[in-house]
């Protein structure tokens, strides 16, 4: 266990030491979170009325609403580029062989790629959240970060699985996996992003029950603006670490067989 701990935190200070040499990318995005933040506030203040916000589903303002949806599909595009911008990277470095080759476990070397990227997008993420609440007035005060936490937990639980799938079929077609943006593309319409999935239409609904993003959402928006314990996300949450128990075993044992299939034809280093 120790040796695991101290090998992730090598994976995570290697990528650290990398980032800190680019810091202008760090104002940039600081910025740029302001901008994105405002914009939905002042979409919200267009769209925002007494209808609109009984129909929400936790009696919220709009601009609360669809900023978390928008900013949890910060995590969404995180886990489904990570595995695949690490591998293709170490790649183009001559690193990947090296790596994959020392007594580390492939499950350590999975979850030490995502450490860093993972960690920087709830960063980022924070500061969205901070600009909405000085400037813009998002609720905060209800909050209950015990179930924040263990959402984001259960999220990137579920959300990694379908990155490792992203990163498999790099390894085997030396090409991104464009399933990827249709993934991204119906998640942004049946997630719950910036509408309540109660507007669809009941197969669209069906479709939206089957998306972990949707359950995502639903228990990061109770927790967050609702101030929901774990007793009451408890369903969404079962849901989540079902697709975990699903998706992580399956993508990791698909990721293993691709990396001994690109051995034995002696294409793992080959773009």
């Amino acid at each position: 266990m120790r040796q695991t701990l101290r090998d992730l935190f090598l994976f995570f200070g290697r990528d650290l030491r990398i980032a800190s040499t680019y810091r202008g990318p760090f104002i940039l995005e600081a910025i740029e979170a302001l901008f994105a933040a405002a914009m939905f506030y002042y979409v919200a203040r267009f769209v925002d009325s007494p209808g609109l916000r009984e129909a929400l589903p936790h009696g919220n303002t709009y601009f609360a609403y669809s900023l978390v949806g928008f900013l949890f599909f910060d995590y969404l595009n995180a886990a489904l580029d990570t595995f695949e911008r690490s591998l293709q990277e170490a790649r183009d470095a001559g690193t990947l062989e090296p790596l994959l080759v020392t007594q580390v476990s492939l499950p350590v070397v999975l979850t030490g790629s995502a450490l860093y990227p993972f960690v920087a997008t709830t960063l980022r993420i924070a500061v969205y959240v901070a600009w909405g609440a000085l400037l813009f007035g998002f609720p905060l005060r209800s909050a209950n970060w015990l179930s924040v936490a263990v959402v984001l937990m259960a999220t990137l639980l579920a959300f990694s699985g379908l990155g490792i799938f992203s990163a498999s079929y790099l390894l085997l077609f030396k090409r991104g996996n464009p399933a990827k943006w249709f993934v991204v593309g119906v998640s942004s319409i049946v997630g719950g992003m910036l509408f309540p999935v109660s507007i669809l239409p009941p197969w669209l609904q069906f479709v939206a029950r089957l998306n972990p993003v949707t359950y995502a959402l639903d228990a990061m928006r109770a927790a967050l603006l609702d101030g929901a314990g774990l007793f009451a996300i408890a369903k969404p949450l079962v849901v989540l670490l079902f697709f975990a128990a699903i998706l992580l075993p399956g993508s990791a044992a698909t990721f293993a067989w691709a990396l001994r299939r690109t051995k034995m034809t002696g294409t793992l280093t080959h773009s």
